[in-house]
């Protein structure tokens, strides 16, 4: 079966994760990867990485702080509603 560009792709992110887990020198990595571009078919593709062991998936990135930025936005509104509400009463009571 013919490979295409994303099965490249694939294949060169599996070998960078090798080499940065210390499987593979930059030399290898290399030699690897110009394999991996040249390949025409996916049994070419596979040989590039088949001394490899399987990787484990990934750890999902670590999700970005919480944003408190809805509450924080309701609770000035709600303090610049009181604040008005306050200002309204004591002006009502001056008169």
């Amino acid at each position: 079966m013919r490979a295409s560009d994303e099965d490249r792709r694939r294949v060169i992110t599996v070998l960078q994760r090798h080499t940065e887990a210390g499987r593979l020198t930059l030399d290898e990595f290399s030699e690897r990867a110009g394999t991996v571009y040249s390949a025409r078919t996916m049994d070419e593709l596979r040989g590039a990485i088949a001394d490899l062991p399987a990787l484990a998936p990934s750890a999902p990135a670590p999700l970005p702080p919480e944003s408190h930025d809805g509450r924080q936005l309701l609770l000035t509104f709600a303090l610049a509603i009181g604040a008005l509400i306050v200002i309204g009463v004591v002006y009502t009571l001056i008169k």
